[in-house]
């Protein structure tokens, strides 16, 4: 079977090396540079298993700049482009994987599109009418997976949702779960709405209990509480539990924010309140943590990383940025130290790779902890207790 997937970032290139290992897959992505170096089998990623299997394992599995290469003939269509929240819309911008369904449409009607791009609820069903495609060739099935183990996630998922109907959404179902290595994980069939719906719900969640636990840290912290104690404490329920508990700067990466602000536009007219506390409370923890670090008085401070965890290469969205931002209009003069940036300015603000440079400053500031931090852990202000993501 021949399995084409269009774009190549965490969730396309997890996929195309996962069914790679029963089937042809054939990877689509508009960068040629990235595609030369994916043909060269090395990874442009930072996720550990991907950068193993396309080294060492043996794949059918190869990559194209030609969309009638990559759908030719396909049996799925997997679609992986960015839907990036687009402010100006108040929604997802999804331009991308309608260009793909367009495309697919054009050289291989007869194929099953599988949408795993993020999207606004009711979306599918918009491109089902749209296109003139029988109900059955369009599936959505949403992705769980977390920045530098997108193919672990796929490995061993917490669950397969596959929104749609027919043998098409059926076998797509059965392809994840013997690519899975729990042959028993759970297979949930729904409506492709169903689905969606399930997607910015599953991780508006997340970025409420994110939200909630900065919370608690911004109240105990301001109470001289041990934040410690007080988290430990309230984990010690088992219907609440000790997972996904760690303070930090705010929730950020490729999925919450953006996930979090769709489902608010998607409510409308529709009466609620959480939803939008989880969204504005990011900015009100922002605020908090340059607050904190401005009344410190520092002349210089260093910002360790602009990723939002250790083995992640992405800071788009990090809530780090949002504290530089703060901390900027203030006045304040600011180092960055991310050896990721190859520039010395980020923003206009210096960089560098020295970590000597950055220890020397007055006030450093980590989202999370590093062991090298610890020669000068008095000058570090991180809300990190568990030194987890």
């Amino acid at each position: 079977m021949k399995i084409a997937v269009a774009a190549l970032g965490y969730v396309g290139l997890s996929l195309s090396t996962l069914l790679a290992q029963r089937d042809e897959v054939v990877g689509y992505d508009i960068d040629p540079g990235r595609v030369a170096q994916l043909n060269q089998r090395t990874s442009p990623l930072s996720d550990p298993q991907i950068i193993d299997f396309l080294a060492h394992r043996d794949l059918d599995l190869r990559f194209t700049t030609d969309p009638a290469d990559a759908y030719a003939e396909a049996e799925f269509v997997i679609v992986a482009t960015p839907t990036d929240y687009d402010a100006d819309t108040n929604g997802f911008n999804t331009e991308t994987v309608r260009g793909v369904i367009a495309d697919v449409v054009r050289i291989n009607p007869a194929a099953t599109i599988v949408i795993k791009s993020t999207v606004p609820v009711g979306f599918s069903d918009q491109m089902v009418q749209e296109f003139g495609l029988s109900s059955d060739r369009l599936v959505f099935s949403p992705e769980f997976l977390r920045e530098g183990k997108a193919l672990y996630d796929n490995l061993q998922p917490s669950r397969i949702i596959i929104g749609g109907e027919g043998p098409g959404a059926r076998a797509f179902g059965e392809l994840l779960r013997q690519a899975s290595l729990d042959r028993d994980v759970a297979v949930l069939h729904t409506t492709r709405t169903e689905a969606e719906a399930i997607k910015l719900f599953s991780n508006t969640y997340l970025a409420m209990r994110v939200a909630y636990f900065n919370e608690l840290d911004t109240f105990a912290s301001t109470h001289g509480l041990d934040v410690r104690a007080v988290v430990d404490g309230v984990g010690l329920d088992p219907r609440i539990g000790s997972h996904y508990n760690n303070p930090s700067f705010g929730y950020g990466g490729y999925c919450l924010p953006k996930d979090s602000k769709q489902l608010l536009a998607s409510y409308a007219d529709i009466p609620q309140h959480l939803v939008r506390a989880t969204v504005e409370s990011n900015a009100t923890r922002m605020d908090f943590i340059a607050a904190e670090v401005i009344a410190r008085a520092p002349r210089r401070v260093g910002i360790h990383r602009l990723v939002m965890k250790a083995g992640s290469d992405n800071y788009r969205e990090s809530s780090v940025l949002g504290v530089i931002d703060r901390l900027r209009r203030h006045g304040i003069e600011l180092l960055i130290h991310e050896p990721l940036l190859e520039q010395d300015h980020f923003d206009q603000i210096p960089v560098t790779s020295n970590l000597d440079e950055l220890l020397a400053c007055d006030l450093i500031l980590a989202n999370r902890v590093d062991p090298a931090l610890e020669p000068v852990a008095e000058k570090v202000y991180t809300r990190d207790l568990f030194g987890t993501v």
